[in-house]
């Protein structure tokens, strides 16, 4: 019996993929499932099922299984997430006017309570009674509870003594900020750490879904998960820091580019239903953001590839905005089950009620327009306000048309809060159904995209004609926007790379004339310095018109639609640990990130001190994850500048990272 078939599975927002791969054969085989949102372990077990099936090697022949996915992204992006409470030891309401903190919170509750500690870790006292007597009422309200506190990276004392006041009261996840982060920052660690709270339930129901699932098959192997640097860590850490996934499934799908390429500088693109992933590449090495991840608009302190996410993808919402002479379409950023997908899971309860609504003598506001339930779990649904209860209670599993559901106009605005909890999905046009009514793809029901593009032309623009002559016609004007849109998102990524993040591609006139190649005396033009590698189920029938127009050599590998899936197997565990020194008097030296602070007087032995300690937190922390045949690399910045011609530290950062493979279920 050999253990050396790994599995790769990739969940992202409309399909979950499974790739079994070994390194002596390659990809022996791969398959596909729909991702059910209701109950991930479906759509988990229906790919799993495809790829065995087809492979034939028997389960207990898996020696390794690793997991990528967008949910966690996508998540961000829509805005979408549990509600979670948010504890800030030490800081007061100003903070949260900074890094965007108040927006990423919303309406979700927070609670300021005293005590942090300063720069050297010396505390303010915890008031740990206002504490105790607000958590009954707070975790009445959250699914989650995130904590953080005013220097918790050089003394996580306070932020430990609240997490287990919270779980003796509560029995809520709850996540310390100085777990996710050792950088200074309070607010943005603050906000990361909130973020990360919204993503435990999701990505608790994804693994257990795939640990389920393997058990019940027989597959007594490690469960890896992609994190967002491509980089490879334990379930049991994914779970406890969903965070560090945001951006996984892109980060897997830069090292399977790289991989099913051999292209060692190329601009990655990988479109999906949901978003449109761009990243560089550089001498066989994608580009990590040190500033931390931008997602869904906030900057987080989770390093990650440098990957820019745009809410642009085969299941984009279409909007049509007819208020000028000439219609204009739009796409995104929010993601809308396809009706050709909703046609193909429910049948007649769509195809009947888009008939009936173009019987009608006039197109209504919410024509083509269903809305459904996701499935999570009813804890998920904790919070809601009284009108948004009636709404919900009216939703079920089939979906159900708009203009029956809505019967005044504010009920619109309270919809869109559902959706944005992540409990509601829109059914309606997309891209995808563009593509079903062209021929170009057929998965799913051809006669609801007809049908629902055909409401779409009953439009108007400005000056009274519709919007469009046919449904191809139509169709094509919904694939040429997505081309275009794909083209300034993957130019935006490029340019900003380059440094000219003023320049807008969307507004600029310049970049339009040349993307349109109009003549003129004047005449522009513009291309990309490397090839575009094209990723994602559609990659073959989007791509080539995109790099056309972006004057771009086009690669689309064979199994550009299973990427991920193989980048999520053939990646490394790495771990990285952070620590500092600080001096804040003569003679005193301390050292930070480990805990609790450790103080010296000698400044050689607390650099080597915090050497040591380093190098050998990461490693147990690769261990921990699984990684053999370690390899380990020390980093270290001083500030010590001269003062009155004595020199003096003031910070040393010491950074210690040690990878190695994945440990292999022979290897256990």
């Amino acid at each position: 019996m050999t253990l050396d078939y790994m599995l790769g599975i990739d969940t992202g927002g409309t399909y979950t993929d499974a790739v079994i791969y070994s390194e002596k054969a390659g990809i022996v085989a791969k398959a596909k499932a729909l991702t059910t949102r209701h109950d991930l372990s479906i759509g988990i077990a229906g790919a799993l099922e495809n790829v065995l099936g087809s492979s034939g090697i028997p389960p207990s022949y898996i020696g390794l299984v690793s997991l990528s996915t967008t949910l966690a992204t996508n998540a961000l992006v829509e805005g979408q997430g549990g509600r979670a409470g948010l504890v800030m030891i030490g800081f007061g309401p100003e903070d949260l006017k900074r890094d965007g903190l108040a927006e990423a919170l919303g309406t979700d509750p927070v609670l300021f309570i005293a005590g942090g500690h300063d720069v050297h870790g010396n505390e303010t006292p915890f008031d740990a009674g206002a504490l105790e007597q607000a958590l009954p009422e707070l975790a009445e309200n959250v699914s989650s509870l995130a904590i953080a506190g005013y220097f918790a990276t050089r003394n996580p004392g306070h932020e430990r003594r609240a997490r287990d006041i919270v779980r003796a009261a509560s029995g809520l996840p709850v996540t310390c900020s100085h777990e996710l982060s050792s950088k200074l920052g309070g607010p943005r660690r603050a906000l990361t750490t909130l973020l990360n709270a919204r993503l435990v339930s999701m990505i608790d129901r994804l693994i257990g879904s795939a640990e389920r699932y393997l058990v019940e098959r027989g597959i007594h192997a490690p469960l890896m998960v992609v994190r967002g640097d491509g980089a490879l860590i334990s379930a049991a850490e994914a779970r406890a820091r969903p965070i560090e996934t945001i951006l996984s499934g892109p980060a897997a799908s830069l090292v399977g580019a790289r991989h099913l390429t051999g292209l060692d500088d190329a601009v990655v693109s990988d479109i999906g239903g949901t978003t449109t992933d761009v990243a560089v590449m550089e001498k066989g090495q994608p580009r990590l953001d040190q500033e931390g991840a931008v997602v869904g608009g906030y900057r987080t302190m989770v390093e990650a590839v440098a990957m820019r996410t745009y809410g642009l993808g085969g299941d984009s919402e279409v909007r049509i905005d007819d208020r000028g002479m000439n219609a204009k379409i739009e796409l995104g950023p929010r993601r809308l089950v396809p009706l050709s997908l909703a046609g193909a899971l429910h049948g007649a309860a769509i195809r009947e009620v888009l008939e009936r609504q173009l019987r009608a003598p006039h197109l209504g506001r919410h024509d083509g327009r269903f809305a459904v339930r996701t499935g999570v779990p009813d804890n998920l649904a904790a919070g809601l306000q009284p009108q948004e209860a009636a709404l919900f209670s009216k939703i079920g599993s089939v979906p159900l048309p708009l203009d029956t559901l809505i019967t005044f106009t504010q009920q619109k605005a309270t919809l869109d809060r559902l959706v944005a909890r992540g409990l509601v999905h829109i059914c309606g046009v997309t891209p995808s159904d563009a593509m079903h009514v062209l021929g170009r793809q057929g998965q799913w029901d051809r006669e609801a995209a007809e049908l629902g593009i055909r409401l779409a032309i009953r439009q108007k623009d400005g000056s009274g004609q519709p919007i469009a002559t046919s449904i191809e016609d139509m169709a094509e004007r919904i694939v040429a926007r997505l081309t275009r849109q794909s083209c300034e998102v993957i130019l935006a990524a490029a340019l900003a790379e380059d440094g000219l993040t003023d320049v807008d591609p969307a507004k600029s006139i310049l970049i339009d004339r040349a993307l349109k190649r109009e003549t003129g005396i004047a005449r522009f033009s513009l291309s990309l310095d490397r090839p575009l590698i094209g990723l994602g189920a559609s990659a073959s029938v989007y791509y080539p018109a995109i790099a056309d127009m972006l004057s771009a050599d086009c690669a689309v590998p064979d199994d550009a639609d299973v990427a991920n899936a193989v980048g999520a197997v053939v990646g490394q565990v790495r771990s990285t640990v952070h620590l500092v020194v600080t001096s804040p008097e003569e003679g005193l030296f301390i050292l930070s990130g480990i805990g609790e602070s450790k103080r010296f007087t000698d400044e050689a032995e607390a650099l080597d001190a915090a050497r040591s300690a380093a190098a050998e937190l990461a490693r147990s922390q690769a261990e921990a994850s699984g990684a053999l045949d370690l390899v380990t690399t020390l980093r270290e910045e001083r500030d010590a500048p001269e003062i009155q011609g004595r020199r003096k530290l003031v910070e040393a950062r010491i950074s210690a990272t040690a990878s190695g493979r994945p440990r292999t279920a022979r290897e256990h």
